[in-house]
């Protein structure tokens, strides 16, 4: 009896610093996604690839420290992402990179929104900024997201016990969409598309 192929989850994180708040969360809810479906997990941070997209406009400028970062990207059969909230959006770098995706690249991709931000006032630019960008890929993006403040950290790990039921509950919920995924098997490995 053969397994089918595991899952390619890969989480992106929009943060702009080392140590990041957004890629602890997205490593996290990654971790709660792998404790319940066979999958492989990639992590892909965006302050690592800034330098290499800093002026670049075009996908084929890219070196391949970045084409590797979209194609894994492209090729998810999951997303888990987070940003850090700027002036009320998604960070620029966060876009930038995105903008390179080519927009047939996401569709029915099942996406778990996550964002930190200083305070909570800032929480629905999950629903307000990320859902739209998203919907324009045509992703499907799962049903709740998942929005730290600085206080829900400590030394840059998760220790709120609120937020850790909220991380929870947000992957029980996806975790429905992730197995229609499974139904029709980890998608094949899409070719490089140069935008």
């Amino acid at each position: 009896m053969t397994h089918p192929p595991p899952l390619r989850v890969v989480a992106v994180s929009g943060g702009l610093h080392r140590p990041s708040k957004a890629a602890a969360l997205v490593e996290h809810l990654s971790k709660l996604i792998a404790a319940e479906v066979h999958c492989e997990t990639q992590l892909v941070e965006l302050d690592q690839l800034a330098r290499h997209m800093a002026g670049t406009v075009r996908r084929s400028e890219l070196p391949d420290t970045v084409e590797l970062g979209l194609a894994a990207v492209e090729q998810a059969d999951v997303l888990v992402v987070a940003t850090p909230v700027y002036r009320g959006s998604y960070t620029g770098l966060f876009k930038h990179f995105f903008d390179f995706i080519h927009q047939d690249a996401l569709i029915d991709t099942p996406v778990l929104l996550a964002a930190t931000g200083g305070s909570e006032r800032h929480a629905l630019m999950i629903d307000h900024q990320l859902r739209p960008l998203f919907s324009f890929f045509q992703a499907r993006t799962l049903p709740l997201g998942v929005y730290a403040t600085d206080r829900d950290f400590a030394s840059h790990a998760l220790h709120n016990a609120e937020l850790l039921e909220r991380a929870r509950l947000a992957v029980e919920r996806a975790l429905p969409v992730i197995e229609l995924t499974r139904g029709t098997e980890a998608r094949p490995a899409r070719a490089i598309v140069a935008a």
